[in-house]
């Protein structure tokens, strides 16, 4: 199993950091957690592609972490040559958002469909809304779910990837809390959003101190990863994006709590698991 962090940025716009999104290789296919803006380049780069994926899993409804969904529908549809049912798999309210996106995408659908003699079927789409539980098992590979707490978004989820011996969490939006601790427990790698909270409150923007009360800070991460006893923690959806040289700084703030191995997201960041 691979893990590619294909975005690592935040809903601000940085030219080095795509949006969420992360890439889990397995023996039954790709799996791709979340779709921000830029997704499918840096799945080109990746090696993979919308026509790749065996399922698309979403931790919850903000935009950034589905920016680029209309790409991912649009981009698998023009480039099979058969139906392929695009799985999308999320919690509750998912349904609505592929239905809104498939009605902005109406007048592209119907362009394409006269225009092009062997397309003669619509986006396939397939959604299953689900709650904590097992929600994919191909064999080999399980897919976990569980509440994480990114209120007042409901729900939300994080999700365990676990293909033969190996095992990935992809936590999303999230402060510390019983669901996601679960399926952290020896867990190989945790990929985790995080923001700075030393850096935000010298900001001290309002918009900006908002977000501190529902996503982790590196120290809230590099915790759970250590109750997990999880063997590799990594840094991604990084809030502010690191200014040059300040790298060293995350990392020894997460080291602070967690003795495991310590990564800093970057786009295309690639680890074996």
């Amino acid at each position: 199993m691979q893990v590619v962090i294909l975005g690592s940025g935040n809903p601000l716009p940085d030219p080095e950091r795509a949006g969420p999104s992360t890439l889990v290789r397995t023996s039954a296919g790709d799996l791709l957690v979340d779709c921000g803006r830029g997704v499918l380049m840096r799945a080109a780069k990746a090696g993979s592609s919308a026509g790749a994926l065996r399922a698309l899993l979403v931790t919850h409804l903000h935009s950034d972490h589905l920016t680029d969904l209309n790409d991912v529908i649009t981009t698998r549809w023009i480039t099979s040559f058969a139906p392929s049912p695009l799985a999308v798999i999320g919690p509750r309210g998912t349904a609505a958002v592929v239905t809104a996106v498939e009605s902005m995408l109406g007048a592209d659908i119907e362009y394409r469909l006269e225009h092009h003699a062997d397309l003669t079927w619509r986006p396939p789409v397939v959604v299953t809304e689900v709650d904590a539980g097992v929600v994919l098992d191909d064999g080999a590979v399980r897919v976990t779910s569980a509440r994480s707490d990114h209120a007042p978004v409901r729900p939300c989820l994080a999700y365990r990837i676990d293909d033969g011996d190996a095992s990935v969490v992809v936590a999303g939006d999230t402060v510390p809390c019983a669901g996601l601790d679960a399926l952290c427990e020896g867990a190989d790698v945790l990929v985790h959003t995080v923001v700075r909270r030393d850096l935000i409150e010298m900001i001290a923007l309002p918009r900006l101190t908002d977000v501190l009360d529902y996503h982790s800070s590196v120290g809230d991460a590099a915790t759970t990863a250590a109750r997990g006893g999880v063997g590799t923690l990594v840094l991604t959806h990084l809030v502010p994006a690191p200014a040059p040289g300040t790298e060293t700084e995350w990392l020894q703030q997460a080291a602070a709590s967690f003795t495991g191995t310590v990564l800093l997201g970057t786009d295309l960041l690639a680890i074996d698991v």
